[in-house]
């Protein structure tokens, strides 16, 4: 089966690398245009390295190796106005958007809540929750202008529909998510506009394969390695695997996307290789 999304727009955020950019490459694989954005520079409080112009740039390329068009640009999505410039410069390029994947947000450090400093509530709090309304925000008034539906996937974790100590800021952002989804998927499925969100366990992205993550995870161990990590993470799930890979993301989004997820909405669909029986 081939062209499951032709002829159709989609936007994504976070699409310089890892999950974004793997739901860029499936889309347009599938015969989407794509409109992409990205941060693409470090942010203070941030462990991790974040993307990069060259990331961007690399999405860029491989999307249009597939043979589809994309309009790239950087922007962060806690800025209303730059966000909804892109997407307004992208939909005039490409005539419609129908699929919008909400995908950018950040990792988290282990803390106590009690002992999280505010900024780092507020930051992770502003990126993976209020970032994923605005991302709707400025993309709902074209999809509904289209009188065609659409399809909107906001990306949660597992943790969205579970607890886990120590990045109690993250898993209230990831559970608001949900909440953004189902009321959405209320007041939009009248016009046939179907919300759904995604749970992913563990995936093996720059944002969670680093240092930060194997010490949050082996704090018994002074230096912890990704096989350290890999053993605990592994533990949490009933498939055998430490982690799934961006793709299997990408396609469980291209499923929502598509004919074939028709009838679903207000959906919470984990890719969690079996971490939320546990």
């Amino acid at each position: 089966m081939s062209g499951r999304v032709e002829g159709k727009v989609a936007f994504i955020t976070g699409a310089a690398r890892g999950q974004g950019r793997a739901h860029a490459v499936r889309l347009a694989q599938e015969g989407a245009d794509i409109i992409a954005i990205d941060i693409c520079k470090p942010l203070d409080g941030v462990d991790f390295q974040m993307s990069t112009p060259a990331d961007l740039a690399e999405t860029v390329r491989l999307v249009e190796k597939t043979g589809r068009r994309i309009h790239a640009a950087q922007a962060d999505v806690r800025d209303h106005d730059t966000m909804k410039a892109v997407v307004d410069e992208g939909v005039a390029e490409f005539g419609r958007l129908d699929i919008v994947i909400a995908n950018a947000g950040i990792g988290a450090t282990g803390a106590l809540l009690h002992k999280m400093d505010e900024k780092t509530w507020h930051d992770t709090i502003d990126i993976n929750l209020t970032g994923v309304w605005l991302t709707t925000k400025v993309s709902i008034p074209h999809i509904l202008a289209g009188k065609r539906g659409g399809s909107i996937i906001l990306t949660s974790s597992a943790g969205g529909l579970m607890a886990h100590p120590h990045i109690g800021h993250y898993i209230a952002a990831k559970h608001g998510v949900v909440g953004i989804m189902r009321t959405l998927a209320l007041e939009l499925g009248s016009r046939n506009i179907r919300v759904n969100s995604l749970h992913p366990t563990q995936v093996n992205t720059p944002m969670t394969i680093h240092e930060g993550t194997f010490k949050m995870f082996r704090p018994d161990l002074e230096n912890p390695t990704i096989d350290d990590f890999a053993v605990v993470s592994q533990n949490m799930h009933l498939l055998p695997t430490p982690w799934v890979e961006p793709e299997d993301i990408a396609n469980a989004a291209l499923f929502l996307a598509s004919e074939e997820g028709r009838f679903l909405t207000g959906v919470t669909l984990p890719v969690d290789a079996g971490a939320l029986l546990k």
